[in-house]
Formats: C-alpha cells, sequence, structure tokens
C-alpha cells in the first residue's frame, strides 16, 4: 500500500513557544519511523522577529521535511497570506491533516482548505479549549469562536486531546465531540543517555555539590513561577533544607522574567536561585537528570511535556492540580499533587525535599509509568490508525465537510 501522506499545521516552531511547538518534531520523527510521508507547514515566526529559514520550499529542519511561510503581522494571530493560498492548492495531495493549535490564522486557513478539498483533519487545541484558557482574553476568544473556531471544531473529523482532563474540560465547558486521547511522545534513549548527565553541577559551579529543585519550562505568567520561588526561599529557611537551590530554567516574556529576578534580589536570596536560561540538547538532559525534585506549579497545563520527561529521568515532580497530568501522577504515586494556596504548596513542597527515600521511589515509579505509556513507537501507532481511520474516506464526509 501506498504510504499514509500527513500534513501537519502550526502556526510556530521557534524555541519561545515551548512545548508544544516543539514536541510536533518527535511526533513527525516517530511517524516517519513507522512509515508515514509527513510534512510540517508553518510561519517563520519568532516572537516579534523571524526564523533564519527559507520560506516556500521543503527543507529539512530538525530532521523532518518542512515549509515555512511569512508571518506578515500578529504575533498573537499569526497571519500568513502565503501560508494560506499554499493550504488552499496543496491539501487535497494529503491523506489527512493534522492541526495543532486553533486560535490562530495558520489553522483556521487549514480547517477551511480541508473542508474545501474534502480532506479529513485532526485538530489538537494545546489546551487552549479550557475554560481557565477561555477566560484569557476572553473577548477576542469569544469573537474567534464564532467566526472560525467553533465551525472548525464541529467539521474535524477528530478532536486529539493529551489527556483525559484535557478531553472532559473542553467537551463539559463546550459541549465538543468526537474526542480522542492520545499522550505526547518522550524520545526515551535521548533523554535516559548517560553521557548527557555529565555534570550539570559542573556546568553551573553556582549549584556546586547541593541537591536542586528544577523548574524547566517557557518563562510565562501561567507558569506561577512566582509561587515556586516564594515558597521555595520560605522552606529554605528550615536548618535541614538550607544547602538546597532552585534552578529556573527557560527563556520567554522578558518583563516576567525581570519581576522573578526582581523577586529573587528582594529576598537576597541570589545564591539560592539559578536562571540559566534556555537550554535544549544535552544541556537540558543534564539538568534533567541531575535534578531531585521537579516542579511545575501552572495555573494552567492541559500536559507538561517537560513533567514526563523528568519522570522518565526518575526525577519525581511536584505539580499543581491544575497540570492535566495531576491526577496520573497521583494514582501512580510518581510525584506529589497540591493546590495553589501559598502554605500548602510550601509545605508540600518541604515535604518532598526533605524525604530523599520517597523521592526515590516515586522518581522509580515515574520512570516505570513514562516507559510504559508515553514511548513514541506506541503512540505513533496510535496516531497512524487514527488517521487511517478516516483517509480515502471523503464520500461519508461530504455533507459535514462543506463550506458554508
Amino acid at each position: 500500500m501506498p504510504a499514509l501522506k500527513v500534513l501537519h499545521v502550526i502556526p510556530a516552531v521557534a524555541p519561545r513557544y515551548g512545548g508544544p511547538s516543539q514536541a510536533i518534531f518527535e511526533m513527525c520523527r516517530a511517524l516517519r519511523q513507522q512509515g508515514a510521508e509527513v510534512l510540517i507547514a508553518t510561519t517563520d515566526a519568532d516572537g516579534p522577529g523571524h526564523l533564519a529559514v527559507e520560506r516556500g520550499r521543503t527543507i529539512d529542519f530538525q530532521g523532518v521535511p518542512a515549509i515555512f511561510f511569512a508571518r506578515q503581522w500578529s504575533e498573537r494571530f499569526g497571519y500568513s497570506r502565503p501560508l494560506a493560498r499554499w493550504l488552499d492548492r496543496q491539501v487535497a495531495g494529503f491523506d489527512a491533516v493534522h492541526i495543532h493549535a486553533i486560535f490562530s490564522h495558520p489553522c483556521v486557513a487549514a480547517a477551511r482548505a480541508c473542508r474545501r478539498r474534502l480532506v479529513p483533519y485532526i485538530v489538537r487545541p494545546l489546551g487552549s479549549l479550557d475554560p481557565w484558557s477561555m477566560r484569557q482574553k476572553a473577548w477576542r476568544k469569544r469573537v474567534m469562536w464564532h467566526l472560525a473556531a467553533k465551525r472548525m471544531l464541529d467539521g474535524a473529523a477528530a478532536v486529539h486531546y493529551t489527556t483525559p482532563e484535557e478531553q472532559q474540560l473542553a467537551e463539559s465547558s463546550l459541549a465538543l465531540r468526537d474526542g480522542v486521547v492520545i499522550p505526547l511522545g518522550i524520545d526515551l534513549r535521548r533523554l535516559q543517555e548517560t553521557s548527557a548527565a555529565a555534570s550539570f553541577h559542573q556546568r553551573h559551579p553556582a549549584l556546586s555539590n547541593h541537591p536542586y529543585v528544577l523548574a524547566l519550562s517557557r518563562i510565562h505568567p501561567k507558569k506561577n513561577i512566582e509561587l515556586l520561588i516564594e515558597a521555595f526561599l520560605s522552606v529554605v529557611e528550615q536548618p535541614k533544607l538550607a544547602g538546597w537551590r532552585l534552578v529556573i530554567a527557560g527563556d520567554g516574556e522578558a518583563d516576567y522574567l525581570a519581576a522573578l529576578q526582581g523577586l529573587v534580589r528582594q529576598r537576597a536570596q541570589s545564591d539560592k536561585v539559578i536562571f540559566t536560561g534556555w537550554l535544549d540538547g544535552i544541556e537540558k538532559s543534564a539538568a534533567l537528570q541531575g535534578a531531585a525534585l521537579f516542579a511545575l506549579p501552572s495555573r494552567q497545563e492541559n500536559f507538561g511535556i517537560a513533567v514526563v520527561e523528568s519522570l522518565a529521568c526518575g526525577v519525581p515532580a511536584l505539580v499543581s492540580e491544575h497540570v492535566n497530568l495531576a491526577p496520573e501522577i497521583a494514582s501512580r504515586a510518581a510525584g506529589w499533587v497540591t493546590t495553589l494556596d501559598p502554605g500548602e504548596f510550601s509545605r508540600t513542597l518541604a515535604l518532598a525535599m526533605g524525604d530523599e527515600a520517597e523521592r526515590l521511589r516515586r522518581g522509580g515509579a515515574g520512570r516505570d509509568w513514562v516507559a510504559e505509556r508515553f514511548s513514541w513507537d506506541v503512540l505513533a501507532t496510535r496516531l497512524i490508525s487514527l488517521y487511517s481511520t478516516f483517509a480515502g474516506k471523503e464520500l461519508p464526509f461530504e455533507a459535514r465537510y462543506s463550506v458554508s
């Protein structure tokens, strides 16, 4: 049989956009290993600037065929007329289209092109349908919902959620259907390479031989890192925990990052909190493997791929109840789940930091869970099965995909 041809459309893939924009490359590499033909179509957006990539021609980007088009205006909406025109001409050449995100021009254009050409498409919302997310910039999302997003979801062959919690929150609040849960995977071999661990402490001498809590993510207010800083600096006032350090790894909104650094300076504890900036590759793996505890106190998190990466390294996770993986982390005893109440968060953080044996036990449970559930080899097979369910079945979708 000819290879399944799948187009992936995402607004942007620059590192600054965090886990969702980077997970797509591991997803597509895994799909290729399963025999599928894949292509990523996206824009060159990189914050207010642009990625230094060739536009309008398929290139190899991070080991995956990709084609880039100019983001012409609006970082948030990502408008790209050249991409929309290309989609309208080219989607008919694919068996299925996987759209990553909702409230952006590339995604709206992809869904409309698929309905025009009777090509089945799957939408991955990236947590944007969570009630908390829908309340952010609510007026803008209400307009987008009525103009395009609802039509996009109504026309989708399936809606791809990455956790049961994400599905439940979206479907119960927006009366959606056709949801399927397939988590994101991780490259276990890369993360667990022993060479990667070549001492993160040596790379950052300020750590010396101190155990550390790691917060590794895109620096964004929804990550609630100020709560972690306040709790950590309070906890390390306890003599038995005074030797711990907090490592904040990532990049993002400059004003928020500056506010976090200012918070540390106000407490005169700059030696205990280390900002590393963006980490990738071996440096990222070394940070994960060297950590004693991973922390993610997000106000909302539809998946949290860095959490899964930490667990793959045997590092237990402390997460807020608003991380959609939290119920599974609790049921698997792979870490600690807490509310965002400052007192409770501090108590749970102190409990986790103060019990090495329990950290080792929960880290081991997390490693086993990740190996069982988050291998790309298994997940890519499930995605191909999903695509194949719809590929080539145009006639049953004719009424549903017609453009109103």
